[in-house]
């Protein structure tokens, strides 16, 4: 039976500390590198070489939408998933394949994947239904399924909704140094390409 240290209670939620589950140098490591593994490889599966041929075969947004909401809907079978749950991940989905849009380049979907997934066990809360601890910190919510998210966490909260739209204004907002993508901005047929300079004999 695990007891608590100390608890900080507010009027919605209470962070517990765990006194017999400290974190350590290796379960953060690992925690940071199981975490990077999965957002690079469904970034690679839904935003990557896939979507950029589709991107230039029938249009940004006719592919972003559909990918986004398909990443939302093979969300449904994690533990605790509602049908907002899944809305709320779509709605990543079409973030990060917008994000992708305005940067040409997968380290900035990468990387707010990333942010997200880990943000999320720092604070002691489930990640898309997954229990997973790090911090020694876990938090409880007495405001209800429709504010925590309940056992799937934040992802299937409505306060979520209000983060994805500050994220879709901040990614719209930004500015980004957009990478030239062969797939989707090839070089027209007039132009020049440099030649390459001879190699030294």
């Amino acid at each position: 039976m695990v007891c608590a240290a100390t608890e900080v209670d507010t009027h919605s939620a209470k962070v517990v500390t765990l006194p017999d589950e400290p974190p350590t140098a290796g379960s953060v490591a690992f925690l940071v590198a199981m975490l990077a593994a999965g957002s690079i490889g469904e970034e690679l599966l839904f935003r990557g070489y896939g979507l950029q041929v589709l991107i230039a075969a029938i249009g940004p947004w006719a592919t972003v939408l559909p990918l986004g909401i398909l990443f939302g809907a093979l969300h449904l079978g994690n533990p605790g998933a509602t049908y907002l749950s899944s809305a709320i991940t779509a709605g990543f989905g079409i973030l990060f394949g917008y994000a992708y849009l305005r940067s040409r380049d997968l380290w900035l979907p990468i990387g707010l994947h990333f942010g997200w997934n880990f943000t999320l066990p720092v604070f002691g809360v489930n990640m898309s239904g997954l229990r997973i601890r790090v911090t020694g910190y876990e938090m409880t919510w007495s405001a209800g399924d429709l504010w925590s998210g309940g056992k799937y966490g934040p992802e299937a909260s409505v306060l979520t909704l209000g983060v994805l739209a500050l994220l879709f204004l901040y990614i719209r907002s930004v500015r980004v140094g957009r990478q030239t993508s062969p797939l989707i901005d090839p070089p027209s047929e007039g132009a020049v390409c440099e030649t390459s300079q001879p190699l030294p004999s």
